[in-house]
């Protein structure tokens, strides 16, 4: 009698701990999702950092901080065009006049503008995550009658792109900031068009004389690394800019 008495006891406080387990996953979905990055071992947080970053790291690179929309005039700043050379960017994409592009982190549509005369037939998608920059964007538009300029609200961890959609997606110092880097360019990979290309400008992370605060620097071994994480090709880097690296990159026909 005391035996099945002890059984029982123990068959419920099994119950009840498988219970406790399933509340708790359902109660709080991070930890029941593989794929959220809070419950993997894609990101690490760290108390120990940069001040110029948020703590989170991605294959051993700590992300930067957003700049925010406060900071919309730094992006307009007149000296950019000496800094940063946006037109060799633009000539460097060897465009068609019917690509659709994607300007992945566009603030205020600084390079969106100018890639927009380059694709008469096309379109130029300008992604960006705060809603106040896709309102400058649409001032811009309509104050300067560009019709094939299409602001999108894009997610911390996804670009809002529809699959194969996209025949070049560039992201210009923006994308050491993205909160979720592989999630997104997943996104991207996956708004591809098939050979399609992904291409970033990024300030060279293994010159210390390029005056740029580290984080907001990548090297190209950093960024290859991170791009073949997603089933991306690199083709070449073009060093035809002051400060920075061309890094273009390809879809593969089997990306996901």
């Amino acid at each position: 009698m005391m035996t099945s008495i002890k059984t029982k006891f123990q068959k419920l406080r099994l119950a009840s701990i498988i219970f406790f387990i399933i509340s708790c996953l359902a109660i709080n979905p991070a930890i029941a999702s593989p794929t959220n990055p809070a419950a993997s071992t894609i990101y690490q947080q760290r108390t120990v950092h940069s001040p110029d970053g948020t703590g989170k790291f991605y294959m051993s690179r700590e992300i930067a901080k957003v700049m925010g929309h406060q900071g919309a005039m730094w992006l307009e700043r007149p000296s950019r065009e000496n800094e940063e050379k946006p037109n060799l960017i633009v000539d460097a994409l060897d465009l068609k006049p019917t690509d659709v592009v994607a300007d992945i982190g566009a603030g205020t549509g600084y390079l969106s503008f100018r890639l927009a005369p380059r694709v008469p037939e096309g379109k130029v998608l300008s992604v960006d995550i705060q809603p106040e920059m896709l309102d400058i964007i649409n001032f811009l538009k309509q104050e300067n009658q560009i019709n094939n300029v299409e602001p999108i609200l894009g997610r911390e961890n996804s670009p809002n792109l529809p699959p194969e959609s996209v025949d070049l997606a560039i992201m210009v110092d923006a994308y050491h900031e993205f909160s979720y880097p592989r999630e997104m360019m997943l996104g991207i990979v996956k708004a591809l068009k098939p050979n399609g290309r992904v291409v970033l400008v990024e300030y060279r992370g293994e010159n210390p004389f390029v005056l740029i605060k580290g984080l907001h620097k990548m090297t190209q071994k950093q960024v290859r690394k991170e791009m073949s994480a997603v089933d991306l090709q690199w083709l070449e880097t073009k060093s035809i800019l002051p400060q920075q690296h061309i890094m273009v990159f390809e879809k593969q026909n089997n990306s996901r």
